[in-house]
């Protein structure tokens, strides 16, 4: 069973149980957010799969995305909005049946047939140990405050670690698609086995370089400290 619903195309992945925040200035979709208070309903948010930008009548979404539930909206000067919304449950794009004055699309609703069970516990407790130590390293390094709710059940963890990673959007876009917990988990973790050694020794070389009143850090190491960190968590 499909419903139609309206579509905000992003260079962002929402995650269910994410919050994402939005600066909407766009008439096309200052309508649209008119629409969905006047109606109480949600929007799609998609990752662009095609096209330079949001506001591109051509652009592709890639099929997989999820509803932002609009849980405050500030008026703000000459019609635009500050708009906070949550991530909800995910959908596939089924086909988009129009483009003006936004992307509209009939969608099915994914429903991931989840059951905590031992596993599932197990591999939940083994990634958490890991996110905590992933968030603490991110908040050391950056000096902001990163520390997501880490106390759902293995399901909104799967998704609070892929909001929280700071990885390319394509590998988000990834995690959102994976229709099975346990294997998200497993994708979690694995990356954060991974990252965590260099990440520990970027932290441990950057507190070296201020010892040592060093601020001259070489191109490799920012290269370095960009692909764990993200260019968000940059030293400057």
């Amino acid at each position: 069973m499909t419903t139609r619903l309206r579509l905000f195309p992003l260079n962002a992945v929402l995650f269910p149980g994410a919050v994402l925040n939005l600066h909407v200035f766009e008439p096309r979709y200052k309508q649209m957010i008119a629409e969905c208070l006047e109606s109480g309903e949600g929007f799609g948010v998609t990752l662009i799969a095609e096209g330079s930008e949001a506001g591109d009548p051509d652009v592709t979404p890639h099929e997989i995305g999820a509803v932002a539930e609009i849980v405050e909206v500030t008026a703000l000067p000459f019609g635009r909005y500050h708009v906070s919304t949550v991530g909800r449950e995910r959908f596939r794009i089924c086909e988009v049946v129009g483009r003006e004055p936004y992307l509209t699309a009939e969608v099915e609703m994914l429903e991931e047939d989840f059951v905590e069970d031992p596993e599932s516990t197990r591999l939940a407790d083994g990634l958490r140990a890991l996110f905590t130590e992933y968030l603490e390293l991110l908040v050391h390094f950056s000096g902001k405050d990163v520390l997501p709710d880490r106390s759902g059940d293995a399901q909104a963890l799967s998704f609070c670690v892929g909001d929280a990673l700071q990885v390319g959007e394509r590998i988000k876009q990834r995690l959102l698609e994976e229709g099975d917990t346990k294997e998200r988990l497993a994708m979690e973790r694995s990356f954060l086995e991974r990252a965590l050694p260099q990440m520990r020794r970027l932290v441990e070389q950057r507190e070296r370089h201020i010892a040592r009143g060093d601020g001259g850090e070489d191109l490799a190491y920012r290269a370095r400290q960009e692909k764990y960190f993200g260019k968000f968590f940059s030293a400057n």
